[in-house]
């Protein structure tokens, strides 16, 4: 019954052999899982992969196969279980769904200031809740203020998650969660890729066998004469900065690769949080990032030009967060993200920003252009050859 798994494995370029698909069957035999997808989903995935290269196509393959197998049902004849709908569910059905010729006819307020000055205005003036209009702060209409409508500039107020990314600022409070270190599928050839940073120096307590030095000494004083000599350690010291929540939700599979092979090869390495933009605070744990924030300026002053500094992020934002002060999405910052970046690459001459957005859409997002003009042009994309010309230009 596990032919055509098998044999689509093989189409997709996944390694398996007919050895494996007898022992995954002799396996089934023994009643090893029985029953239970999930089960069956780590035993074949165990019997039939033996490189973590080709773990995603056999989950593509799997889902594939094997869809509908846990396919929603109730009592024998039941069907689908009757239950009540959510009231949040209920609620957004108001939303404001419109077509792209739609949105082309919402105009924005023209500008950051009389963004925030319209936003002052309508806080003294509204009384009550606001449902599907186009001017107070409410729901599910086109007003430039408010949650589950659409504005193309606005400031998102009561909305759990982003939807059209639009937001020239956020008024709730947003919590995001660390990138996990310990990640380990995908990041071996991340490592290959790092390993173009490393500069060797021998240093600390004589521990390594000196082959050639007890050879020459043996030689020399007619005796076995054995030496020893420090480890080499890698010396290159890397500053890692990281754009987390927001649209780098969207990539957090890949940075946490990079993380973990960054955290695994180089030695010293410190690692900090932003969000869209480097600002006045910085901060090591998502968790507790309103209450122990770091200010920019003591890691500035605190880490030598010796450092190489790493940006990672989608560099997709509002162009505001990076050209006007107060243009950051969640707060007021009085000196905008252009001078700070300019601040980084001043202390940091060898400095890059890695991005996860792919190259050929660079173009069409007005804010990667400027942290490229800002980065002088050290962006690359966020893949293996991306990151071995990053690595490349942080060794010169």
């Amino acid at each position: 019954m596990f032919l055509t798994f098998f044999l689509k494995l093989k189409a997709a370029g996944v390694p398996v052999t007919l050895r494996e698909h007898l022992a995954l069957l002799d396996v089934m035999r023994a009643d090893l899982v029985t029953y239970d997808v999930e089960g069956f989903y780590y035993l074949a995935r165990a019997t039939l992969v033996k490189d973590e290269r080709f773990i995603d196509r056999f989950d593509r393959v799997f889902g594939d196969v094997f869809k509908g197998v846990e396919a929603v049902s109730g009592e024998a004849g039941d069907g689908v279980d009757a239950r009540e709908l959510p009231e949040e569910w209920l609620r957004r059905l108001a939303e404001k769904h419109l077509t792209d010729d739609e949105r082309k006819l919402v105009e924005s307020l023209g500008g950051f200031d009389k963004l925030m000055e319209t936003l002052k205005q309508r806080l003294e003036e509204q009384k009550e809740r606001h449902q599907g209009g186009s001017k107070w702060i409410g729901t599910g209409g086109t007003s430039p203020f408010g949650a589950y409508g659409y504005n193309p500039e606005g400031v998102r107020i009561g909305q759990k998650e982003s939807r059209h990314r639009r937001a020239v600022k956020v008024w709730d409070r947003r919590d995001f969660r660390d990138l996990d270190d310990s990640i380990e599928l995908g990041t071996r050839n991340i490592k290959v890729a790092l390993k173009r940073l490393r500069r060797w120096v021998r240093d600390g307590a004589e521990q390594e066998f000196d082959l050639s030095g007890t050879i020459r000494a043996t030689a020399e004083h007619g005796y076995l004469d054995v030496k020893t000599r420090p480890e080499r350690r890698n010396a290159v010291k890397v500053l890692l900065f990281l754009d987390i929540g927001g649209s780098m939700d969207d990539h957090v599979r890949e940075v946490e690769e990079l993380f973990s092979a960054a955290r695994s090869e180089l030695k010293h390495l410190e690692f900090f949080y932003f969000h869209n933009c480097p600002y006045e605070r910085l901060w090591q744990s998502n968790h507790r990032r309103h209450a122990e924030a770091m200010p920019t300026m003591d890691v500035l002053n605190r880490f030598g030009p010796d450092y190489r500094a790493v940006f990672v992020g989608d560099a997709s934002m509002s162009p505001y967060e990076i050209a006007m002060p107060g243009g950051s999405v969640e707060h007021w910052n009085a000196e905008p993200g252009a001078v700070w970046l300019d601040r980084f690459t001043r202390q940091w001459p060898k400095s890059v920003w890695l991005n996860p957005v792919p190259r050929q859409h660079w173009d069409w997002t007005q804010s990667i252009a400027m942290i490229r003009e800002a980065m002088e042009d050290r962006m690359f994309p966020m893949t293996l050859k991306g990151i071995e010309a990053a690595t490349k230009t942080l060794s010169r």
